[in-house]
Formats: C-alpha cells, structure tokens, sequence
C-alpha cells in the first residue's frame, strides 16, 4: 500500500514538472529565437484573450480611447488563444502590453521574462463545475474522473491545487486528471456529459453553465484563495516600460477610463460590446453586473498566489517583491 502511493505520487510529481514544462518549453524557444523586431516609437501592440473579464480593454478597442489620449499612435491589436501565446508574442517583440491571470505572469516571471505588471483590470466569479450529483466536494472526485480547464499553468489550475492542498492535503492530487480545453469546448464537454466530469472555468461560461439545470458548483475561486483576487492583471515588457514613456502613461489613463466607462454605464457598453461577444446586449448587462464581477485597476491576491506556488513548487524563484512585479505598487490592495 506504501509502495503503491509512493508510486503514485511520484507519478504526480512528474506530472506536475511535465505540465509546467509545457509552458516553459516554448518560452526556452522563444528566447533562444527573439530578439525579434521591436516597434517604432509611434506604435503599440496590445494583446487580449477571449471572455467578459477583458470587456474594458475591447471598448478600449472599439472608442479608440487611446488614440483620443496621445497624438499620432498606431495602436494594433491582437486576440490570442492562451496566455503562453501571448508570452511568446511579448518575447518576440510582436506585443508591448498583455492580458492574463496572475499565476501564468508569475511563471513566466519566474522563467525569466522581463516584464511586470501594469495594473488589474477585473476581478470574476470562478468556478469548478460538475453534472454529477454525487460530486459534493473535491474529496468526491476520483482517479477516474477527469477535469477540463484552460491549460496547466493557468488560474484554473492553481486555484484547484490550493483547494485540494487545504481540503485534501495534496496540490497536485488532480494534476494527471486534467484536461486542457478552451473554455467554448470545456463547457460543450460538461453540457454532454461524457468525456468529462467537471470544468473549471470563468464568466461568461460559468454563468451559462450555473443556468443550465443540473449543474452545480463544486469550488469557487474565493473559496480556493480564501479571499478577493485579480482574475486578469495587464502586463508590460520592460523594454516598452523603459522606451516609451509616454505611451505607457497614456494607456493607463485610457485604461481607466474604460473602466470608469463601465462601470458608470453597464448599460451602454453593453450595447457597445454586443458585436464582439455572441450575447444579447441584456445578457451582457446581466453578466458584466453579475455578483463577484468588478472592473477595477486594483491588484490584488498577489502574495497569496506568490506564496502558495513557490511551497508547491510551480515556480522556484525567492525574489517576487511588488517592486519586482508591478509598475506601479501603490496599485497594489488598493481599496
């Protein structure tokens, strides 16, 4: 019996190192590779990801308020998959400014990345979610059982290891029962309750998922962190940081006033964002004011995410300080 668990958590250990690699291999690439073009002194790129929690960045987009906010810019932008395609975009030269969860950014800090954050931009209700009546808490969930989320590495994935190192005693208990889907697929996966069991994902699927009859939540985000955390932080390279100034300045203000946009006027910008998301102008009013869902420049659950994965070992490096990871650390917890 001893042997048998030795065994396997030695095979989740290798698991976890084999899933971390999978975000640092192409990072290794990338870096062996860049030095790529960088922009002229006019011109910023901006990389986003799919989803309601980057509604401020796509009326950003859509206003040209940051075109409004500095003279003679040329502002790209660019909707990627996943946060590592952002990554390698960012190491290539291809993008100054990218949008992504915390954990990922700590990961590729921790590898070696220059960059830091900006500032948040939402903090989102998410959630584990499953069909399975019989499915309570995470100790219900079996080897059989498989989850889907985003990818390793990702919010998804650190928040389910911190409930299971509390509720379970083990991080990464679930780490070779996961499933890399995007969230469109992840929810269709759960909705045909077949290929998997349950799906860690974030609005607007998790609001779909909650209305559709028999699912329910198995774990919160809150619950996992034990508190209020940033679900997307904006990040910056140092190269842009430290070269264009001035550009720099005028997206934070222009990030602001998406923001206070917003949250001022649900309403409108709801009208505003329904051609980019396949949602009724009144289903994104009822999502973007959804409980738990706030459009904000705080950050915040920094230092949990920090501590937990540097004793579970997803990432390795002992120098995190704020200064070391945001911009501007007067951004940091602020009320």
């Amino acid at each position: 019996m001893i042997g048998r668990e030795v065994c396997r958590k030695g095979s989740i250990n290798f698991m976890k190192k084999a899933a971390i690699l999978l975000l640092i291999i192409p990072i290794s690439i990338v870096i062996l590779s860049s030095c790529a073009s960088k922009n002229s002194e006019n011109t910023v790129t901006i990389a986003e990801q799919y989803g309601l929690a980057y509604a401020p960045v796509q009326l950003m987009k859509d206003k040209n308020i940051l075109e409004e906010n500095i003279n003679n810019i040329d502002v790209k932008w660019k909707k990627l998959a996943n946060t590592a395609a952002i990554r390698e975009a960012m190491l290539a030269g291809e993008v100054d400014i990218g949008f992504m969860a915390i954990p990922p950014f700590l990961i590729g800090r921790d590898r070696g990345m220059e960059w830091k954050i900006i500032s948040g931009l939402s903090m989102s209700p998410l959630g584990l979610m499953t069909y399975r009546k019989d499915i309570k808490t995470l100790a219900d969930i079996s080897e059989n059982d498989r989850i889907a989320l985003p990818q390793p590495g990702s919010i998804q994935h650190i928040l389910l290891a911190m409930a299971a190192e509390r509720e379970l005693g083990i991080a990464d208990r679930f780490d070779d029962q996961l499933v890399t889907m995007a969230h469109p697929d992840g929810m269709n996966a759960l909705l045909s309750r077949k290929e998997i069991t349950a799906h860690f994902t974030s609005p607007p699927y998790i609001f779909k998922e909650s209305e559709e009859e028999g699912i329910h939540q198995i774990l919160s985000g809150q619950e996992a962190l034990g508190g209020e955390f940033s679900f997307v932080v904006g990040v910056a390279t140092e190269e842009f940081y430290n070269n264009q100034s001035e550009i720099y300045r005028a997206f934070v203000k222009s990030l602001q006033e998406a923001i206070e946009f917003i949250n001022q006027n649900p309403g409108e910008a709801a009208g505003l964002l329904t051609e980019n998301y396949a949602l009724s102008e009144e289903e994104i009013e009822k999502y973007i004011t959804w409980p738990g869902m706030s459009y904000t420049m705080d950050i915040r659950g920094l230092d949990q995410f920090i501590n937990f994965m540097q004793e579970a070992e997803y990432i390795n490096s002992k120098n995190m300080e704020l200064s070391q990871l945001i911009w501007e650390v007067d951004l940091y917890e602020k009320e």
